[in-house]
């Protein structure tokens, strides 16, 4: 029964510990992922396109933008997964 307590609070530090983690790299990539978008395409000013109200260059950047957030969200729920698989056994 001990062996048990120990592997589930192993598992409980590895789901906080992750979703910490997880949730600071969500953030970090929501305001990375404009910027570098911005970056990438240099002729192209999407803040003054998107307030023009050029609907494709707004879908295209939220496209973009969300893919890879949801790319990142993917990773790490990998990542917070392996954890609590690796402290149970």
């Amino acid at each position: 029964m001990h062996l048990i307590a120990i592997n589930l609070a192993w598992a409980a530090i590895f789901v906080i510990f992750g979703a910490g983690l997880g949730t600071a790299l969500i953030l970090a990539a929501s305001v990375f992922l404009p910027r570098l978008l911005n970056r990438l395409t240099p002729n192209i000013d999407e803040d003054k396109e998107i307030a023009r109200g050029n609907v494709a260059v707004a879908q295209y950047f939220g496209r973009v933008v969300a893919a890879g957030i949801i790319g990142i969200s993917l990773v790490v729920a990998a990542a917070v997964l392996g954890g609590i698989i690796a402290a149970l056994h």
